[in-house]
């Protein structure tokens, strides 16, 4: 048997595409809970506090737009070593932030570099795994980010009980993206196993496409792409949007939440641990309920509790148990996502034109949840501002529940359920 025949086996890109990934998402995991608290300490209000928590969403926003270019051009696995890089300049930057404007700058470079890397691991594991294996790659990869920012809070609650401050928390992002990087470098490109992607194969022979040539197909006509399937993404993708803005607001709001209460930093960090611990319990269950008894059984469970999560905790700032209610709150919202985990990459999967390539669609699909995703934080930073961060969680709760009407309503008439084959 030939090198470029070589059957293909999951184990075989374990080391390549999941630890990389796993090392990125631990270090992002471990600041984004920290930075409205950074902001505040550098002097910013409340309001811009968020503001500058919410650049990391408007970061990978404006990525989501060069990113499939960038990958097209210099290959997943450059494309991965130098949106590390560029994580380690951003993070740089906003250690050595004099105020908290700069450290916006960090933040929104922080974000385009998640873009770029988010999009090259899933063109690396495209290029590389068989349409056999793919939905279970997918898969495990989803529960990596999440295993990442629920080992990565706990880190940072550790070293700031040792040292007092943050500054060490973002030592460890540092770290961690070199890690990454030193390992893309340094272990064996599937290339040289597999003999690339177009003689990747599965064990029957199928050859499956390259991840490059998909990358490239997503980075051109975005805009024209959202303009041809207008349709579905005004009605089903509002939806997908006000899931992404749900899921924004949440990473935003609780630490900031925590620091209007007057919560210490380490046990935010604590807190928010805990609760990425019931988000990454649950992914596997998430895949499970969505293939036995449809997308809706996943969809409005999730949307409901996040929507009523956030209006619960809008009525509990100043009540004398209010650390208390805030944990609860936290892990409502947790179980809440974490019961829709999967769900937005399974509807662009079912969504997806079916006699050509899907990449074009579901750039534009990705593109419109995380549009969501960053206005959401801009939004509640802009209601903090202007009134209190209550009616900002209240409102967002409202959004919530709007969304779970919109996925009711759309998810049947877009992506029904197919009945089982009989055996």
């Amino acid at each position: 048997m030939s090198i470029a025949e070589r059957p293909f086996s999951l184990r075989s890109v374990a080391l390549a595409a999941f630890l990389p990934t796993l090392l990125f998402s631990i270090g992002e995991g471990a600041i984004i809970p920290l930075i409205p608290i950074v902001a505040n300490d550098l002097g910013a209000s409340l309001a811009v506090a968020g503001f500058i928590a919410a650049m990391i969403m408007v970061g990978e926003l404006v990525g989501d737009i060069p990113s499939g270019w960038v990958v097209s051009r210099i290959g997943e696995r450059n494309a991965m070593i130098w949106a590390a890089m560029l994580a380690v300049i951003a993070v740089l930057i906003c250690i050595a932030a004099p105020n908290p404007w700069v450290l916006g700058i960090g933040i929104f470079l922080i974000g385009l570099a998640t873009a770029v890397f988010a999009l090259a691991r899933h063109a690396f594991m495209t290029s590389y795994v068989p349409l056999a294996f793919r939905a279970r790659a997918l898969s495990t990869l989803g529960g990596i980010f999440r295993a990442g920012w629920f080992v990565g809070p706990f880190i940072a609650a550790g070293l700031i009980r040792l040292t007092g401050g943050t500054e060490a928390v973002f030592w460890v992002f540092v770290v961690c993206c070199l890690g990454a990087a030193t390992m893309l470098l340094l272990l064996p490109d599937p290339a040289s196993t597999f003999g690339g992607p177009e003689l990747a194969r599965a064990p029957d022979g199928t050859v499956h496409p390259a991840g490059q040539e998909l990358a490239a197909e997503e980075s051109q006509g975005l805009f024209r792409t959202i303009w041809g399937y207008r349709a579905v993404l005004l009605r089903l993708g509002t939806g997908a949007g006000l899931i992404g803005a749900m899921r924004a607001s949440r990473t935003v709001l609780l630490p900031l939440w925590a620091v209007s209460i007057g919560i210490s930093v380490p046990d935010i960090a604590l807190i928010i641990g805990i609760a990425g611990a019931v988000d990454f319990a649950l992914f596997y269950a998430s895949g499970q309920i969505m293939d036995r008894f449809g997308r809706m059984w996943t969809a409005l469970p999730s949307m409901i509790g996040l929507g009523a999560g956030h209006l619960i905790l809008a009525f509990t700032h100043d009540l004398p148990t209010n650390v208390e209610w805030f944990i609860a709150v936290a892990m409502i919202l947790a179980l809440a996502n974490g019961i829709g985990s999967g769900l937005l990459m399974t509807l662009g999967a079912d969504l997806a034109p079916k006699n050509t390539s899907p990449a074009p669609f579901l750039g534009a699909w990705r593109f419109t949840a995380d549009l969501g995703g960053a206005v959401a934080p801009l939004a509640v930073a802009g209601l903090t501002a202007v009134a209190t961060v209550s009616l900002a969680s209240g409102v967002m709760g409202v959004f919530g529940l709007f969304g779970a009407v919109i996925l009711g309503r759309y998810i049947p008439r877009y992506a029904p359920r197919r009945p089982r084959p009989r055996p």
